[in-house]
């Protein structure tokens, strides 16, 4: 399994660094389109285990608009219209609306708080790469950062973990995870840092490069955490098999998408240049 993971990875990686390279509306096509897959998996998975249908139609347009909200700023007309609080508003009260006309009426706020979850969790998460891209000169260095730093986690966590690892960290959770894999996940996110600080001159210092390297890591880490558990609720051991030795959408958006908000934040926060 390993070893078909690692080939797909090598696959899909020249991929992906090609379109975060080119930027909009490249980036943000491969966004839209994994977080469609994305929600779709996250719907069938809550249908199946639950038997609670999602507004499934609603939530994948939903969760590509938020994707591609970033993006508005770009039309002359729309450059000072902000569309997350109308896509906020709208992703409440329109499935609200929709589920009145709706037959069987038995679960339906259910339906509507798995349709909303998907929408933000999916959608309003992956639109930090998309705007992280676009967020100044150094946006490419910076999606680069986010993406590299969760690979070079998730690739030492495992590695270590697996020749090292012996105390569970969440035994309920993901009972293959340990303390030992997650300090080898920190490692190997540091090291990455330092050298996309240094490849891309990225206007931060090694020490601040090192501390979101940490950052990526920690919060990847969590994200994967919160994957796990919501698959191990559903009682399901992979979102979908679309993507070999990766399992399904969802199954490679977890960390990624927790990294992107990270690195967002901390551009805001401690970039010398916005």
């Amino acid at each position: 399994m390993f070893k078909i993971r690692t080939i797909s990875t090598l696959i899909a990686i020249p991929v992906v660094a090609i379109l975060v390279w080119l930027g909009t509306p490249w980036l943000t096509i491969l966004a839209a389109a994994w977080g469609a897959g994305g929600v779709l998996e996250f719907y069938g998975i809550t249908k199946k285990s639950r038997g609670i249908k999602p507004l499934a139609f609603f939530g994948v347009i939903w969760t590509v608009l938020f994707i591609v909200s970033p993006n508005v700023s770009r039309i002359p007309q729309l450059s000072n219209f902000q569309p997350v609080p109308v896509l906020l508003t709208t992703a409440v009260i329109f499935p609200l609306i929709i589920l009145l006309f709706r037959k069987g009426k038995e679960n339906a706020f259910a339906s509507f708080a798995w349709t909303v979850s998907g929408i933000l969790y999916i959608g309003w998460l992956l639109s930090y790469f998309v705007a992280l891209r676009d967020l100044n000169e150094f946006g490419r260095g910076w999606v680069f950062m986010a993406l590299l730093c969760t690979i070079a986690s998730d690739v030492s966590a495992y590695l270590v973990g697996r020749s090292l690892g012996r105390h569970k960290m969440a035994p309920y959770i993901s009972p293959n995870k340990t303390w030992e894999g997650a300090i080898g996940g920190l490692a190997g996110a540091v090291l990455l840092s330092v050298f996309v600080v240094y490849l891309f001159k990225l206007p931060v210092g090694y020490w601040e490069g090192i501390i979101l390297g940490i950052l990526i890591s920690l919060f990847g880490q969590l994200g994967d955490l919160v994957k796990s558990l919501f698959k191990r609720n559903m009682t399901v051991k992979e979102s979908g098999n679309v993507l070999p030795g990766h399992g399904g959408f969802l199954d490679r958006m977890d960390s990624m998408a927790f990294a992107g908000v990270t690195v967002y934040y901390f551009v805001i926060l401690f970039s010398t240049t916005i």
